[in-house]
């Protein structure tokens, strides 16, 4: 008897199974895709799918893929609920008041809903005002650009007298293409978001933290800034300067109880996809990720962001986080 599948089950298990695997890989061929392109995501949840595509996937699709594993039906299995899963953590953020940007949707919010849960309020910052419905508790929703100064005076605004932390979550992808190639339109846009919002934001909050004697920022950084080969010229660039406001702003600030930090992923299973604007860019980046670990999850991210936000990371400022899956030993 074949083995039930669910939304729930692996892509890799799905990818093995004699129906399931047929059905996914027609799927994929109906999309110009190979098996070969979920190779990094085998590990993940096949209903992972939905949000990475960035609404490419609807969930009625991978439900039909689900009927068609089981002959038309559509198990318990799928529709039970799972299990609220427990997490390490206390109570870390009781009292505390953090700033989550990009918190509409992946990294983002998987952060600003692990701070809820362990007892912080939360500043939820997306430039799309309907993707922070989603968020319950402590929250303040602000639907923002983090590139403009007025919309920062009003993040600030809302988190009120006190800030214990800033997570510089939200970000942009580039099109992957090398210097030669880049347009004006692109470049600037990446290190708008990327490097000038980061900047604006970490600056607007930095006086309240100094008169309190303490805060933690952590930003987002990348494996891009890390290294050459993750991406193309404009994002490589604006997370390598991520990288040295970090760590400018931990040396300027931690003798006064501040602690700046950053997280570096590697590839995370989130709704920002890569598009290739550039066939010499693409040749060069492709060949580079053929050694690329599993997806992550946000979730997995928003414990390495928690962790540096918290007083766990108490005697860290400055350091880069590495969250890649092991990416950065290659």
């Amino acid at each position: 008897m074949s083995e039930i599948l669910t939304s729930k089950a692996t892509i890799g298990t799905w990818l093995d199974h004699p129906v399931g695997g047929e059905l996914l890989r027609g799927l994929l061929a109906q999309a110009g895709q190979s098996a070969d392109a979920l190779a990094p995501a085998r590990g993940l949840p096949l209903r992972q799918l939905v949000a990475m595509s960035n609404g490419a996937l609807p969930a009625e699709v991978v439900e039909q893929l689900v009927r068609g594993a089981n002959g038309g039906e559509l198990p318990p299995e799928e529709t039970a609920e799972d299990a609220p899963a427990a997490l390490p953590g206390g109570a870390r953020f009781a009292g505390r008041t953090v700033i989550v940007t990009g918190a509409g949707s992946g990294i983002g919010k998987a952060t600003a809903e692990r701070i809820l849960r362990e007892g912080g309020r939360v500043v939820a910052v997306d430039i799309a005002e309907d993707r922070l419905a989603g968020l319950s508790g402590d929250v303040v929703a602000v639907a923002a650009d983090i590139t403009k100064q007025e919309d920062v005076h009003r993040i600030v605004a809302a988190a009120g007298e006190r800030i214990d932390g800033l997570a510089n979550v939200a970000g942009i992808m580039d099109d992957m293409t090398p210097i030669h190639e880049v347009g004006d339109d692109v470049w600037r846009r990446v290190f708008a978001v990327n490097v000038d919002g980061t900047f604006l934001l970490s600056r607007a909050v930095i006086p309240a933290m100094l008169a309190a004697g303490a805060g933690s920022i952590v930003n987002v950084a990348s494996e891009a800034g890390l290294r050459g080969s993750a991406a193309g010229a404009a994002y490589t660039a604006s997370k390598h300067a991520v990288v040295g406001l970090t760590k400018s702003a931990a040396f300027m600030y931690s003798p006064s109880g501040l602690r700046i930090n950053a997280v570096a992923p590697g590839p995370v299973a989130t709704g920002i996809q890569a598009t290739f604007g550039s066939e010499f860019g693409a040749e060069r980046i492709r060949a580079a990720m053929t050694m690329l670990p599993q997806l992550a999850q946000p979730e997995q991210l928003a414990a390495s962001i928690t962790f540096l936000l918290s007083d766990d990371g108490t005697n860290i400022s400055g350091a880069v986080l590495a969250s890649d899956g092991g990416w950065s030993a290659l």
